[in-house]
This record gives structure tokens, sequence and C-alpha cells, in this order.
């Protein structure tokens, strides 16, 4: 019996060493996005281990309509979508930046995906990663109008990479434009908000994930200020 039982816990010892070879970090389950836009689910994997590792990325089930696309992208560097499975080497204590990008469409869904992450040759030790994205209209909310410009709010919100104002000036003669702060009132960004255009989109990727405020210029003049979340 003590050999039952010392046998059994060598065997837990041994899988929970294997299973803590790897993880995903940064693990997030569910996403909100708007029509029109690019969702980054995140598929971070960290080599826990002391050894190099080559590690297997799957994508087992999607669901994405007609008007989506998803492709996986290392760091800035995007797969083509025909692309299911690919392998990645990681060294011991490095992270491989892994996401895979969702173009969301024009139309209402709620999709969802189900990814492996396993260590080549592995496949028993294999991590499962179900997410979901619910995909809507965005709902403008007029932050601020008058007869030389109307603006809605920033969406999303909280915004992972790419942030978009809507707006519409009037008047050529109309100087208007948004500054990005961060919470001790240091700009960040400073953007003009031309009258030839309707739509001002904010890179927030070149952010760190926190809390920051916007605030509209017209003329110079500080008109409103808003909060925006970034999330990484």
């Amino acid at each position: 019996m003590k050999r039952l039982i010392l046998l059994l816990g060598v065997l837990v010892f041994a899988y929970y060493v294997r299973a803590q070879n790897f993880e995903l970090v940064d693990k997030q389950e569910s996403y909100q996005a708007n029509f029109g836009q690019m969702v980054r689910v995140s598929l971070k994997i960290k080599n826990n281990s002391d050894k190099a590792q080559f590690y297997i990325i799957r994508k087992v089930r999607s669901d994405l309509g007609e008007s989506q696309k998803g492709y996986f992208c290392l760091d800035n560097n995007c797969l083509e979508p025909a692309i299911a499975e690919f392998s990645k080497k990681a060294d011991p204590g490095e992270t491989i930046n892994l996401n895979y990008t969702v173009e969301t469409g024009q139309q209402q869904t709620q999709n969802s995906f189900k990814f492996e992450i396993f260590p080549k040759g592995a496949q028993g030790e294999a991590i499962e990663h179900v997410v979901s994205l619910a995909v809507e209209e965005k709902s403008q909310r007029t932050l601020f109008q008058n007869k030389e410009i109307t603006i809605h709010d920033v969406y999303p919100n909280p915004v992972q990479d790419q942030a978009i104002i809507d707006y519409k000036i009037n008047s050529d003669n109309t100087k208007a434009k948004i500054v990005v702060h961060n919470i001790l009132g240091r700009p960040l960004g400073d953007y003009e908000l031309p009258p030839s255009d309707t739509k001002l989109k904010i890179l927030a990727d070149e952010f760190p994930a926190g809390v920051y405020f916007y605030t509209l210029y017209i003329d110079n003049n500080p008109v409103l200020t808003r909060k925006i979340m970034v999330r990484k």
C-alpha cells in the first residue's frame, strides 16, 4: 500500500511539473467589439522550463461569418487566414508574443474559438483555450454638439489596439483637436480633426495598459474631457 501511495504521489508530482513547463499569460476568455474593428485575442505563451522548446499553436474551432477574417499574428507579422497551425521556438523564460486577430465585419454576431497549445511531440500536455467574441453595432453617444461641430464618444472603451472617435465639422474655419493625456495630465498624443474627415483613429497599442483621458479642444479652448481605458 505504501508503495502504491508513493507511486501515485510521484505521478501527480510529475504531472504538476510538466503542467508548469509553459503557460498562457494575459489570458482573456471573452471580448466585445463593434462593426469594422480588429480584435486581438491574446495567445501569449511563456516557456517556464529550463530548456528551449518548440510549441504547437493550433486553432481547432472557429465560426467566423462571411464578412469576417481571422489570422495568427506573431508580434506585428501576420500569417494567412488559411493557416490554422504553426510552431514557434521559445528559449527558457521567453514569452511568444502571439495573438489571433479577428476582423469583426459588418454584422452582429456571437463568435466562438478554441485553441490548443502544447510542446512539440507532447500533445497530451495541451492547454485548451476557449474564447468568445460578441460583435455589435456601435452605439454613438453624442458628447458635444453646436452649430460648428458634433463629436461622439470614443469606442470601444476599454480599448485594446485602436480607438475611434466619430465627428462632423460643419465649418472649414473651425479648428478642433483631441489631446490624449495620462492621469498626471502629461500629453501623450495630439490629434487634429480636419473638416474633410469624419473619423479619428487613435492607436492605443502605443500606450501601456491603464487609465487615460482625452480632451476636445475647439479653437485651442478645452471643451470637455472623458476617460478612456487601455487593456492589453
